[in-house]
């Protein structure tokens, strides 16, 4: 939520919500209170069942009340009640997905609920209302390896899949089901995708992918258009990515120093920011913004696991750890809705 308060004589918004990570050792799972301006709050109790191996990706659905997560063993997926805290863990699907969840997220009317996971069909979507519905029909042409990330576009019309095996994307129109799959992208990236987002407001859809550029940008108009030019300076990796709500940035996890690399975006790369004065402690994983854009949290792969940024056009000072750690490689990383 964004909560108020004063700045000299205005009222300025300040995001207060739930900060969760998908990570390698149990809980698997850990979610704190976050405050934007403040940092962590303290550690809310682990979920009554708990996940048995290690977590991937997780998302909030768009009303805050239900956390999804991706993890390695049965079921694979794994949803939760959510209200500042764990609450009872829904029923599996009836058709799990066939080998381990990679990615996950609610589509934004939060009516269905996706996991990109190894095995074919390596994309798995079902009606959530809130609980799993049947599982829909896989897509007619499916993607060709396993899935590491799934999106929707803003306005759910459209799921792109990010996975192993050439093209490394995969989009389809999404309609209560999957439609004929889009034609692959002109330029295709060179190796398999792990990261995929869509700019918030649909003109463009990234893919952070394992060899050099480690990125590439699509214009997007329900299908792929033209690849933008790569940026000036490479991330040394392409991990995840996540653009900033307002559109005006971009950001790509990866391993090597400095583990994170964040640009600016007007229909293409601006010069990169400079990077944190405090750098995350090892190989970047995930990345998120906060809904209002003012932090952006990194997962990575050495303790603390979790690194939080203020963000204005740039990296603010690194805001302190948790008071308790997650307790293995951060994977995943996902804010509450505003």
């Amino acid at each position: 939520m964004l909560g108020k308060k004063l700045l000299g004589s205005k009222s300025v918004s300040v995001y207060s919500g739930d900060i969760a990570i998908a990570h390698a050792v149990s809980p698997y799972i850990t979610a704190y209170p976050w405050v934007s301006g403040t940092g962590f709050g303290t550690k809310y109790a682990n979920p009554a069942t708990l996940l048995t191996a290690e977590a991937f990706s997780l998302a909030f659905s768009p009303n805050g009340a239900d956390l999804g997560v991706a993890h390695e063993s049965d079921p694979r997926i794994s949803v939760y009640q959510w209200s500042a805290g764990f609450g009872t863990k829904y029923s599996n699907p009836a058709t799990k997905p066939n080998d381990a969840g990679k990615g996950v997220t609610f589509s934004p009317d939060g009516a269905n609920i996706a996991v990109a996971h190894q095995l074919s069909p390596y994309i798995s979507v079902y009606p959530w209302s809130p609980g799993f519905g049947t599982r829909y029909a896989n897509p007619a042409t499916r993607p060709t390896g396993n899935g590491q990330a799934v999106a929707f576009s803003p306005d759910g019309s459209n799921i792109a899949v990010a996975h192993d095996g050439s093209p490394y994307i995969s989009a389809y129109p999404w309609s209560s089901g999957f439609g004929t799959k889009y034609s692959n992208p002109a330029t295709l990236p060179p190796d398999s995708g792990r990261g995929v987002a869509f700019s918030p407001d649909g003109a463009d859809l990234a893919l952070s992918h394992l060899t050099s550029p480690y990125i590439s940008v699509y214009q997007w108009s329900s299908g792929f258009g033209t690849k933008y030019s790569d940026p000036a300076t490479l991330p040394s990796g392409g991990n995840g990515v996540a653009f900033s709500p307002d559109g005006n940035n971009i950001a790509v996890a990866f391993g090597g120093s400095p583990y994170i690399n964040v640009y600016p975006w007007s229909s293409g790369f601006g010069t990169k920011y400079s990077n944190p004065t405090t750098l995350p402690t090892g190989n970047a994983n995930g990345v998120a913004f906060t809904p209002d854009g003012a932090d952006i949290a990194v997962a990575h792969g050495t303790s603390p696991y979790i690194s939080v940024y203020p963000w204005s056009s740039g990296f603010g000072t690194k805001y302190s750890n948790p008071a308790t750690l997650p307790t293995g490689t951060g994977n995943g990383i996902a804010f509450s809705p505003a």
